[in-house]
């Protein structure tokens, strides 16, 4: 049976010569993965991969029979809104791949979820849109996320407290004060002042022990050194 949805690519794996299986968030099926044939030949006269590069937003028709299989394929396949500046900005290329990878680690369910859908495609609408003052936003991100997921904080103490317990709590006594300030106004959405240098890599590092707590995997995230490279 066909259905029409957008869709957020995750990523993709290599499969065969010339194909490959790509895992995409749906607006009306949730986490699917396709398999799609042929966009890595080199006769394709196309630059079919490039529409399934992660964050990639995209109108779809696919196949869609749960009862019968796990991996389906897709009809119809175009790019719903070009991104105008995050392929071209390294600094917004590094953060996408990042959150791109925290995403895959983190949605799993096979159903729509269209408060959550819609989030990630406006946040990263917005990010694409945003001309300057942008470095923060994967903190801010990875803050809302937590709420869709059902693990958010409801305090900085709380987080901290979290982090204590599990012997994970890393911020230097000196940077302690301010960490927590500012994650308390984000929670609190009182527009918190941008980052400090001095302690946004113990922040970052912080909300990634987090997430550790409720999502496996999260310590082996392979973008977080070019994040962090990238960012200094």
């Amino acid at each position: 049976m066909l259905h029409k949805t957008r869709g957020i690519v995750l990523h993709y794996i290599r499969y065969g010569d010339s194909s490959v299986i790509v895992k995409i968030y749906t607006e009306q099926l949730g986490l699917q993965s396709y398999i799609v044939n042929g966009v890595r030949s080199a006769k394709s006269k196309s630059s079919k991969i490039a529409l399934y590069q992660p964050l990639t937003l995209l109108d779809l028709v696919v196949y869609y029979e749960p009862e019968k299989q796990k991996l389906f394929r897709i009809s119809e396949v175009r790019c719903a809104v070009p991104y105008q500046t995050i392929p071209f900005d390294i600094r917004k290329t590094t953060v996408a791949l990042f959150l791109a990878e925290v995403l895959t680690k983190t949605l799993k369910e096979e159903s729509a979820n269209l408060a959550l859908y819609q989030f990630i495609e406006q946040s990263f609408l917005h990010f694409d849109q945003v001309q300057g003052h942008f470095e923060d936003f994967h903190y801010h991100f990875l803050l809302q996320l937590a709420v869709f997921l059902g693990f958010a904080p409801s305090s900085a103490g709380e987080l901290a407290s979290q982090l204590r317990e599990a012997g994970r709590w890393r911020v230097p006594a000196q940077h302690e004060e301010a960490v927590q300030a500012w994650l308390e106004n984000t929670l609190q959405m009182n527009n918190p002042t941008p980052l400090s240098p001095a302690w946004r890599g113990e922040l970052l590092d912080a909300l990634i022990d987090f997430y550790g707590l409720h999502i496996e995997g999260m310590q082996q995230l392979k973008s977080l050194e070019v994040l962090r490279e990238v960012g200094k």
